[in-house]
């Protein structure tokens, strides 16, 4: 039976509206952002009273709520300490608002580790989900892809693996509406003996137990931008490296462009011919056109803006973040979940005898 999605007017989302480089007002900027964007859920700001009332009162948004919280959460502080002391801050009430089931989401661009750490305590993990993944949507030829783990985990076992491609699989189809959307595993090779014994072992578990996925084997690095499959699976410390590496390059080249087109009169000349053109392709280069990361795996959504986003990037996660909230992913992570573990214990239990020596 289809699940529906919930209305998005009915959708409630909570913001952490203390953590951003940019302060209160990049984060109420891009709600009025997001409202005129077409955005329909309510919004609750959890931070200091006095400083979200101003802000509000420079904007139209007299439907957002203000629920006061004393406490920020540094980008300095230590997971572990923001848990111990941080029971009074913005962030840490956002996330219990749905927990409580207050709010069907929350958005924060405070301190990750603090974010995971909160979120993993308050709401805890979906059963057969081992630790959540952060994803990273990266713009391609064709579109966009979904990477994941981008960071949360250094390291993942073939049987964590195969958890990130069944959730960074339910996430595409939330995101985009595509059913089925093709994955693979990042590796130094397409061919089935390149790489290690570990992610060799996943990808078996993937092609045997779960027959309904469009697993499409291993990818490498250039087939992230080539949009070779939809969603790439990754551990956390590779894919942290690919993400900034690429985010270093798309710096450096977008230098290489002004560079060239101011460089003379001639140039600025050719730039004012191309400008049409130009801020077409800024757009695509724009991060915060995708910014907002899920922390996938969690009961409960919650959505990590980067803490630099500009208001058009707050507006980007908050959107995200309402499709996500009226969208059934997470029941259809839960079921797939438990359907692909009962038989990768199958696909194991071959896995150990084939390596017996007779």
């Amino acid at each position: 039976m289809k699940i529906e999605e919930l209305p998005r007017q009915d959708a409630v989302l909570a913001v952490d509206a203390m953590g951003a480089d940019g302060g209160v007002q990049t984060i109420v900027e891009g709600c009025a952002r997001a409202r005129a964007n077409g955005l329909r859920a309510k919004l609750c700001l959890f931070g200091r009273e006095s400083e979200l009332e101003a802000a509000l009162a420079r904007h139209d948004l007299s439907d957002c709520e203000i629920i006061h919280a004393d406490d920020v959460i540094s980008m300095e502080e230590k997971p572990s300490r923001a848990v111990r002391k941080g029971r009074n801050s913005s962030m840490w009430a956002a996330i219990a608002a749905v927990k409580a089931g207050e709010a069907g989401g929350v958005v924060s661009s405070g301190n990750t580790g603090a974010l995971m750490a909160m979120s993993v305590l308050q709401l805890r993990m979906i059963e057969g989900v081992d630790r959540p993944a952060i994803t990273s949507t990266w713009p391609t030829r064709s579109g966009r892809t979904v990477v994941l783990d981008v960071g949360a985990n250094v390291e993942a076992t073939a049987e964590q693996l195969v958890q990130f491609a069944i959730m960074g699989e339910a996430y595409y189809a939330a995101l985009t509406g595509k059913e089925q959307p093709t994955v693979g595993l990042l590796n130094v090779g397409e061919e089935e003996l390149k790489g290690h014994d570990l992610i060799r072992r996943a990808a078996q578990v993937l092609r045997e137990a779960d027959p309904d996925m469009d697993f499409r084997g291993f990818v490498e690095g250039d087939d992230i931008t080539g949009g070779v499959v939809d969603v790439v699976v990754t551990d956390g410390f590779t894919g942290n490296i690919a993400l900034k590496a690429a985010e270093g390059t798309a710096r450096m080249i977008g230098g290489w462009i002004r560079e060239a087109l101011t460089a003379n009169l001639r140039s600025k000349a050719g730039a004012a011919l191309l400008a049409p053109a130009l801020r077409e392709m800024k757009g695509k280069m724009n991060p915060s056109s995708s910014n907002g990361a899920p922390l996938l795996g969690l009961c409960g959504l919650v959505v990590k803006s980067h803490g630099g986003a500009d208001a058009d990037g707050v507006a980007a996660a908050l959107q995200i973040t309402e499709d996500l909230a009226v969208h059934p992913f997470q029941e259809q992570i839960r079921d797939t979940i438990a359907e692909v573990a009962e038989r990768a214990q199958a696909v194991e239990e071959d896995l150990e005898t084939e390596q017996v020596p007779s």
